[in-house]
């Protein structure tokens, strides 16, 4: 037999062999057989409860060091734009070990959050980290992450979810609270098996404070969604250092009579336009209609560590109260902001129309300009209507009415083509100085709001063709067309209010169009605007060209807007290549990282938009949280299985009706028509139904609205008090007794 090992062997082969370190091996390595296998296992558990190895997946390693295959967590990069990882779980005495990632080519973008699974190199002289580490596989790119309120408890504490999808709770340990202190407003993450009553455990990561502050909202909305809002040291460095650019190689542009046309609080101003009349006696009444565009790639150049945040954010993030920028706000609200009266260099694009708005040719220019004025939609277009302000009046005939006038062509273009035509009010939130809900307004839809898009979307027509007839490689903007059952679920929604979306025909925008049409001036009309926008596709980035459907058009790319879109930034170099105005174009890593970028930048479109929303329902639950026991009047938006939604005429807010307020009566679900129907009055509760509803819960922590139904198309609905009939309630009473025996005998 032989000599077992003493515990100074264990421990120098444990650290000297990390990648051999199972029982299996160790007894191995000490030609350790059969029985004395039982007194090495026990040598092993002593070294183990006295915290000098720890046991991970069988093997045994030293606790202050790393195994050479660990599992790891993304911090975000450093000043030099380095990215750094830590240990998911250590167990060490000493400091937490970082760990250097280098980019590898060919491997996928890391980012703050992700966990992944690393091969470590040991760094002896590394300056601030201690391994080297090389990507095996991401394992799940930012983790689970939960807000909600914390409680305490005599075990610790639990955690109330905020988001209205979560409702279980959370246990937190004594040593995971961080600090949390009764009623603050937390984000937490999972870390381990489930505790008591079957809760899952977590540890709490952030404390954000007293959730009920006004401008904790979009706070909360950030942190739930993981929205970066923190620019790195080295990003706001080299924004800094960023200079305005030169005049050199660049068309002057500054006589043209360009305008910005923005929303009132813009900060940042990425576009500018002008018309003048075609001089051209072939081209009749036709216009040479100019689009400037910020050159945002000459200040952010590609692999800089501005780069890699800019793709990192994929785009800006709008909230009532703040906005959180693509761009850090030297180059977002100063040298790439075509700022009135300013010297800014920009890509322009020149489109000859026809007097129908046809696009006939068009070409682009890298120069500089100055913009004219700034212009808010509100003032552009008093102007026009004849109620120029004072800085608006020496405009009015050299820029406004040229513009006003190459919209009309472009408005018959536009009737052609019969892109989707939507009509769906948008929602204004006024706040006060403090951030408290003051008012909901519905912003109005002016002609210059479509004048301005109708420049953009020309002008993005116009970069998409230039890249492809030039073979360039590019992001498309790409919009499919609705699927057979979302079309089928909206041809049963017009169904049932009257109207027709005929089938067996290629679907074109004109068909949904005319469904819009017919439903214009009825008391459906919102009701169809909404279920056409439901049954729609959501647009995203890709390489490949799927055409627009929306738009109803073939070739589209995003160009206008590179302060706030990666996207259009790379366009931006996409044509800088494709025209060789400069060596600032795309580079070979935007070409080896196109599909992935297409990828990243659609996800935080998406992350964007649901963040937006949310802030937007909370805002609005703050807002009716002091109406509770009012009475409004609204439609019946959405129906479930647990109740229907109503959307408020006054607010546009929508609220739940759950289905056991309605009564004693069963309601049965039908999905496909999207009712449900009472199984003894046969009342049915369908979607457009004008409803009259009193508030009953407004929860401004996750933006909850709970409603009470009234009246149903103004007639009063029967609901009895108490408690809603069920399937069963029908069964004999022999049936009910016999269950009870069955349970008893399963208790015995």
């Amino acid at each position: 037999m032989a000599k077992l090992p003493t515990k100074t062997d264990i421990l120098k082969w444990v650290r000297t062999h990390p990648e051999k370190s199972s029982k299996q091996d160790i007894s191995k390595a000490f030609g350790i057989k059969s029985a004395a296998r039982i007194e090495l296992k026990k040598i092993l558990n002593e070294l183990k409860a006295e915290g000098h190895i720890t046991k991970v997946r069988r093997k045994f390693n030293d606790p202050n060091k790393l195994p050479p295959v660990s599992v790891l967590q993304m911090l975000g990069p450093d000043d030099q734009g380095e990215m750094f990882a830590v240990p998911l779980d250590w167990e060490g005495s000493g400091v937490l070990p970082k760990v250097l990632m280098p980019v590898q080519a060919g491997k996928p973008a890391l980012g703050q959050g992700d966990r992944i699974l690393a091969r470590l190199t040991t760094e002896s002289d590394g300056e601030g980290h201690q391994y080297t580490g090389q990507l095996i596989r991401r394992i799940v790119a930012n983790p689970k992450r939960i807000l909600g309120i914390f409680r305490t408890s005599s075990e610790g504490g639990r955690i109330l979810p905020i988001n209205k999808g979560e409702a279980k709770e959370w246990l937190v340990s004594q040593d995971a609270l961080n600090g949390a202190k009764d009623g603050e407003l937390v984000e937490l993450e999972p870390s381990g098996p489930k505790g008591r009553l079957g809760l899952p455990r977590g540890r709490v990561i952030t404390r954000l404070g007293d959730p009920s502050a006004p401008k904790s909202v979009s706070l909360i909305a950030i942190h739930q969604h993981n929205i970066p809002d923190e620019f790195p040291d080295l990003v706001l460095a080299q924004a800094k250092e960023a200079k305005p650019a030169s005049k050199k190689n660049r068309d002057d542009l500054t006589s043209l009579p360009l305008i910005t046309i923005d929303p009132a609080d813009a900060r940042d101003h990425d576009d500018a336009c002008c018309a003048v009349m075609d001089t051209d006696p072939k081209n009749p009444n036709g216009f040479l209609l100019w689009v400037a565009i910020a050159d945002v790639a000459h200040y952010v150049a590609s692999g800089s560590a501005l780069d890699a945040e800019a793709r990192n954010r994929g785009n800006s993030t709008y909230f009532p109260d703040r906005v959180v920028p693509m761009l850090p706000d030297r180059l977002s609200g100063d040298l790439c902001s075509l700022h009135e009266g300013v010297i800014r260099p920009c890509i322009a694009v020149e489109m000859k129309l026809s007097a129908k708005g046809e696009k006939i040719s068009h070409r682009f220019v890298r120069g500089i300009m100055r913009s004219l004025a700034s212009l808010s939609y509100e003032e552009a277009q008093a102007a026009i209507d004849g109620n120029p302000s004072q800085r608006a009046a020496p405009l009015v005939e050299t820029v406004l009415k040229p513009l006003s006038a190459a919209y009309e062509a472009l408005k018959i273009a536009r009737e052609a083509r019969q892109p989707l035509d939507l009509d769906l009010p948008e929602r204004k939130i006024i706040l006060s100085d403090t951030g408290k809900v003051t008012s909901i307004n519905f912003r109005d839809r002016l002609d210059v709001h479509r004048l301005i898009e109708e420049c953009m979307v020309l002008a993005n027509v116009a970069a998409a063709e230039t890249l492809i007839a030039n073979k360039q490689p590019l992001l498309f903007r790409v919009h499919e067309e609705p699927s057979p059952e979302k079309l089928n679920s909206l041809r049963e929604t017009a169904k049932s209010v009257g109207l027709l979306l005929a089938k067996g025909q290629v679907l074109k925008t004109r068909h949904l169009n005319q469904l819009l049409q017919a439903a214009t001036g009825r008391d459906e009309a919102e009701l169809i605007n909404l279920s056409t926008l439901r049954s729609m596709t959501q647009a995203y980035y890709s390489p490949e060209n799927m055409s627009h459907f929306g738009l109803a058009l073939k070739n589209y790319a995003h160009f206008t807007s590179p302060i706030r879109r990666y996207a259009d930034l790379l366009i931006h170099r996409a044509l800088v290549s494709a025209h060789n105005w400069n060596t600032d174009g795309l580079s070979l890593q935007d070409l080896e990282m196109l599909d992935e970028t297409a990828k990243q930048i659609s996800d935080t479109e998406r992350r964007s938009m649901v963040a937006e929303r949310d802030t937007t329902d909370r805002y609005l639950a703050s807002f009716m949280a002091e109406r509770i026991g009012n009475e409004f009047s609204g439609r019946i938006s959405g129906v479930a299985r647990f109740g229907v939604f109503v959307k408020l005429d006054e607010t546009g807010a929508d609220g739940l009706v759950p289905i056991h307020s309605l009564g004693r009566e069963y309601f049965e679900h039908d999905p496909e028509n999207q009712t449900l129907r009472g199984t003894e009055t046969g009342t049915i509760i369908s979607l457009g139904l004008q409803a009259l509803v009193r508030l009953s819960e407004a929860k401004p922590v996750t933006g909850g609205i709970l409603l009470e139904l009234l009246e149903l198309e103004s007639s009063k609905l029967q609901i009895s008090q108490g408690k809603r009939r069920n399937r069963y309630s029908s069964y004999k009473k022999g049936s009910q007794k016999g269950k009870s025996r069955k349970v008893t005998r399963k208790r015995k």
